[in-house]
C-alpha cells in the first residue's frame, strides 16, 4: 500500500508565524501570557501552548493588563481597543491575509458601500472582519441567504479567507443584481486555495483520504468535504490514534492532507502510523505469495 502526502499540507505562513511567536512571548513576557479565544483551531497546539503559559481567555476583561495575543484570525477593532485601554500589552499577530481583508471591508464601508461579506457568521475571522466593516455589514454563508440581500446603491463583497471557491461564486452571483454597482474582491487565502486543489487532485488517485487537523477547524473540514465530494472514502482525523486499519482493508494507496492549522508534526504521526501498516501489509503479502509458489 502507497502512502502518498499531498503537495501542500499543514500550516501555511500565517499560521506559522503567530504559533512561533507565541511560543516565544510565553519564554519571554514577565507575566502571565493570554489569547482572545484560542490561538488556532488545533487542540493539540493549544494544548502545547498552555503548557509554556500561554492560556486562551474568553473575555476582554479577563486578561486585565497582562501580555495579550491577537489570534491569526484578527479581532475586532473595539476589543483591540479594549485591551489598550484596560493596559494590556497586545501583541498583534492576524494573519496578514486576515489583515487585508478586514482593512479592505474597512474602505468599502468608508466609501459608502453597502458590505457584504461571505462566510460563516460564527466564526472569529468573519466577526473581526464584521467588525472592521461597521454595524451595517451583512454576513452571508449560501445563496438563500444572498438572495435575501436588500437592494442597495452599491455593494462591496469580501470573503472569509478559508471559504471554498466554488461556494463563493454561486453566492456571489446571486448577488450581482442587488445594486448597479457591485465591487467583488477575492480575498480567498492563496495558501488554502493550493490545499484545496492539492487534496482534490490526490484524492483522484488514492482509494482513501485521511485529513488531519482539528474538528474545530474550518479549512480543515472544507478539505475533508472537497475529498468526499470527489468521490474517495475520507477520514477526518486529529491525530493518529484515531486512525483504524479496518478503514485500509484491500487499499492500494492511501493519501494524506492536512488543514493550514495541523502542525507538521501530527502529520508526520499519522504518515509514520499508516507507512508501519503498509510496511506489515506488504510483508504479510509476501509471505502469502512465498506460501503459494512453494
Amino acid at each position: 500500500m502507497k502512502v502518498i502526502v499531498a503537495s501542500e499540507a499543514g500550516f501555511c505562513y500565517g499560521v506559522k508565524r503567530a504559533t512561533k511567536a507565541a511560543f516565544e512571548a510565553a519564554a519571554s513576557a514577565a507575566g502571565p501570557v493570554y489569547t482572545l479565544g484560542e490561538l488556532i483551531h488545533n487542540p493539540q497546539v493549544v494544548a502545547r501552548l498552555e503548557e509554556v503559559g500561554v492560556r486562551a481567555a474568553r473575555d476582554v476583561a479577563d486578561v486585565g493588563a497582562a501580555t495579550v495575543i491577537i489570534r491569526s484570525h484578527g479581532l475586532p477593532p473595539a476589543a483591540v481597543e479594549a485591551l489598550t485601554a484596560q493596559g494590556a500589552r497586545v501583541l498583534d499577530l492576524t494573519c496578514p491575509t486576515v489583515k487585508a481583508v478586514q482593512q479592505r471591508a474597512g474602505a468599502l464601508a468608508a466609501e459608502g458601500y453597502k458590505v457584504i461579506i461571505v462566510g460563516d457568521r460564527d466564526h472569529p475571522e468573519v466577526e473581526a472582519i464584521a467588525g472592521c466593516a461597521g454595524p451595517a455589514a451583512i454576513i452571508v454563508n449560501s445563496e438563500e441567504e444572498a438572495a435575501a440581500v436588500p437592494c442597495a446603491d452599491k455593494i462591496g463583497v469580501v470573503m472569509q479567507t478559508t471559504h471554498m471557491a466554488a461556494a463563493c461564486l454561486r453566492i456571489v452571483a446571486a448577488l450581482l443584481d442587488k445594486a448597479p454597482e457591485v465591487r467583488i474582491f477575492n480575498t480567498l487565502c492563496d495558501a488554502t486555495a493550493r490545499s484545496q486543489k492539492a487534496a482534490l487532485r490526490l484524492a483522484a488517485e488514492v482509494d482513501v483520504m485521511v485529513v488531519v487537523g482539528g474538528r474545530n477547524s474550518a479549512n480543515t473540514g472544507r478539505l475533508a468535504e472537497i475529498c468526499r465530494a470527489s468521490g474517495a472514502e475520507t477520514h477526518h482525523v486529529e491525530t493518529a490514534s484515531e486512525l483504524r486499519a479496518e478503514w485500509l482493508e484491500g487499499v492500494a494507496a492511501v493519501g494524506v492532507t492536512a488543514g493550514t492549522s495541523t502542525p507538521d508534526w501530527l502529520i508526520e504521526e499519522v504518515v509514520a502510523k499508516l507507512s508501519a501498516w503498509s510496511a506489515e501489509s506488504d510483508d504479510v503479502a509476501r509471505r502469502r505469495r512465498t506460501r503459494s509458489h512453494n
